[in-house]
């Protein structure tokens, strides 16, 4: 063990991937139908890397959790403020719950085993995982009047129930939000997910990562003439009501230019490029060819921020309406999104300006279509470090504000301030696309990547302190613990299933690890749910929680 310790003394950066590597690998044993997952593996094996001896830079674990929280703020910005309505009020309720019940098992529990003021507010910081309160319950002490050997010591006792209690408090909570409320609910968080997604499309089916339709909307076909021959290739086409084109013709062996005026004749081989339903229609009455040399084409697709004047909250109907005929031919809408979220495209859909829609045709019909909707959004891989570094700065600093009420200080932190401008700065970015680009892969990095090393610092810092104050004062605190993590979350699920009514599971996931601010659980939904969808109800609970559990130190330190 010494020969350990030296190396983690030389480097403690190997001990903190070491638990990454440890606890992924973790993670991915299956006990039964449980599944710890790569954030609770790291974390278990973090504490027991941490018994040789380790201590990892305070200063990493901000930084790790700062870039996390702004990712995770920064993907769902669109959505938050998209959300901000009436209904947001099952957040807020359920937040509150947690907190009330919180507190009330934390006084009862400290009455019923003659706990002093320290260790019941040193047991409310670990089991609920919110640190602040260790600064609020110590401060609340010192203005006891108490003689100050008797404030050190219960100041001491805070710490260490809090350390006893802080490892179970993140693994239990994972335990709950990712493994038995799903369970409870009957609905897999990643199904869950999906649900949503359904609704928030339209009924169509969101595809996950490397994952394709098998009925695509739009497709190519090429056919050989027969019902349509005598028949111009405008007037083909506008019998399709324009949802379809032929973009290629063949005629004994010779490739034409399908121009509009141009007379299809029998047994030319044509291809034709548009919405399903109206190339199988159009195929029905003719013969499906295999394969024709000179009759394929490359397609394109391109993105466009919708800023065309005049046209401000115009139908897709309408606006087809108004466009000339040669201006939309060739050209179809594959996809919208409005501030990051996705638009049915439907007739009665409305176009709003920053609307960024998908046009799908050949490259020079796509650029047309582009530069008479707005301006082009280029594709890029590379991450806006400008926009992202401001981001983070000022999030950061909103976390240093201190607000004094009743001589109780309340801050967001670190987390609550990044996450402000995180979803504040995804916001903007949905409203103004041209600026602030993060590729979903880089933010699922950050993501990923923050949070495990988060939870690993944790396990490092405070695991070997945690194992020995159970070995000197028994498992009492440490058991206490246990029922103050699990008791208030079980209970809030059930407040949030069946008197405020969520039906979704990866919903109430996302709205119980906020109302418990339990970044490490959150994390371990995020991973299941493989979406973005509990990010939402998560990033308002979790607003309201950072507060309502920074306010149980004095009211703990108060009430026993």
């Amino acid at each position: 063990m010494d020969w350990l310790h030296h190396i983690f003394q030389k480097s403690p950066e190997i001990a903190l991937f070491l638990s990454l590597a440890a606890g992924y690998f973790i993670g991915q044993i299956n006990f039964g139908k449980f599944q710890l997952g790569g954030v609770g593996g790291s974390l278990l094996a973090a504490v027991v890397i941490s018994q040789a001896g380790v201590t990892i830079d305070n200063g990493v674990k901000s930084v790790m959790f700062a870039v996390f929280i702004y990712a995770v703020g920064y993907d769902s910005g669109p959505g938050f403020f998209n959300s901000l309505n009436r209904k947001t009020l099952r957040e807020i309720a359920m937040a509150v719950f947690l907190a009330v019940t919180a507190l009330i098992t934390v006084v009862v529990c400290a009455k019923v085993f003659h706990l002093n003021k320290g260790l019941a507010a040193g047991l409310a910081g670990g089991a609920l995982t919110q640190s602040a309160i260790i600064g609020t319950a110590g401060d609340a002490i010192a203005r006891l009047g108490l003689p100050a050997d008797q404030v050190k010591s219960l100041q001491s006792d805070v710490a260490i129930a809090y350390a006893v209690t802080y490892v179970f408090g993140s693994l239990g909570a994972i335990i709950v939000c990712v493994n038995i409320l799903p369970k409870f609910m009957g609905q897999g968080l990643r199904e869950a997910s999906v649900e949503v997604e359904r609704e928030l499309t339209a009924g169509a089916a969101a595809a996950g990562p490397g994952q394709l339709s098998a009925l695509p909307e739009m497709v190519g076909r090429a056919y050989k003439i027969d019902v349509s021959a005598g028949k111009t290739v405008k007037a083909v086409e506008t019998l399709h009501h324009d949802l379809l084109t032929i973009e290629r013709i063949k005629r004994d062996g010779q490739p034409l230019d399908p121009a509009p005026d141009l007379v299809l004749k029998p047994d030319d081989v044509v291809l034709v490029v548009g919405r399903r339903e109206a190339v199988v229609e159009f195929g029905a009455a003719g013969g499906e060819v295999a394969t024709v040399e000179d009759v394929g084409a490359v397609m394109q697709t391109r993105e466009a921020v919708f800023t065309r004047k005049g046209m401000n909250h115009t139908t897709i109907a309408a606006a087809r309406a108004v466009v000339d005929r040669d201006m939309r031919h060739g050209v179809y809408i594959q996809s919208i999104s409005r501030v990051g979220q996705p638009l049915p495209v439907l007739p009665e859909t409305k176009l709003e300006h920053g609307d960024v829609i998908t046009f799908y045709g050949s490259p020079k019909d796509t650029k047309r279509a582009v530069e008479a909707a707005g301006y082009e959004l280029p594709y890029s891989n590379k991450t806006d470090f400008i926009y992202m570094g401001v981001g983070i700065v000022l999030g950061l600093l909103i976390g240093l504000i201190v607000v004094n009420v009743a001589g109780i200080p309340l801050t967001l932190g670190s987390g609550g301030g990044c996450l402000l401008a995180g979803l504040l700065f995804g916001w903007m970015r949905g409203k103004h696309p041209m600026y602030g680009a993060m590729p979903s892969a880089a933010s699922q990095l950050l993501k990923d990547f923050g949070l495990a090393a988060f939870v690993a610092v944790v396990g490092l810092n405070s695991g070997l302190q945690a194992v020995v104050t159970v070995k000197q004062s028994g498992m009492t605190i440490f058991l206490l613990g246990v029922f103050v993590t699990l008791f208030p979350l079980l209970l809030t699920m059930l407040f949030g299933r069946y008197v405020l009514k969520y039906n979704n599971s990866a919903i109430l996931a996302g709205a119980l690890s906020g109302s418990r601010s339990a970044n490490p659980a959150f994390g371990g939904v995020l991973d299941k749910a493989e979406s973005a969808v509990p990010t939402v109800p998560f990033a308002i609970t979790y607003a309201i929680a950072n507060v309502a559990l920074t306010l149980l130190g004095p009211l703990v330190v108060g009430l026993v």
